[in-house]
């Protein structure tokens, strides 16, 4: 194979993937039709850089649903609300 054409394949694989990128926040979130999904799982299948993201987009989700489900210790939520109260009170003195 010429360094030419072996340049062009990385290229198409880089714009390839970064289609498929773009798709797995709806992969992952089951927004995808069926036709789509298969299209992802087999990309994924077969590139280990596009699966490591994937990993990464899947387990961040993961960390960030389980720490919207988690209530804040009472004494953060304290302070915050003081805070807030002594804001209010000084746009309405301005």
């Amino acid at each position: 194979m010429s360094q030419d054409r072996a340049q062009n394949d990385v290229e198409l694989s880089a714009a390839e993937c970064a289609d498929y990128l773009e798709q797995i926040v709806y992969f992952i979130d089951n927004e995808l039709d069926e036709a789509d999904c298969s299209a992802v799982r087999e990309h994924l299948d077969s590139c280990n850089p596009c699966l490591a993201k994937y990993d990464l987009q899947r387990t961040v989700k993961q960390v960030v649903a389980r720490s919207c489900s988690e209530a804040a210790p009472g004494e953060l939520r304290a302070k915050i609300m003081l805070r807030l109260q002594q804001v209010r009170v000084e746009i309405t003195e301005v």
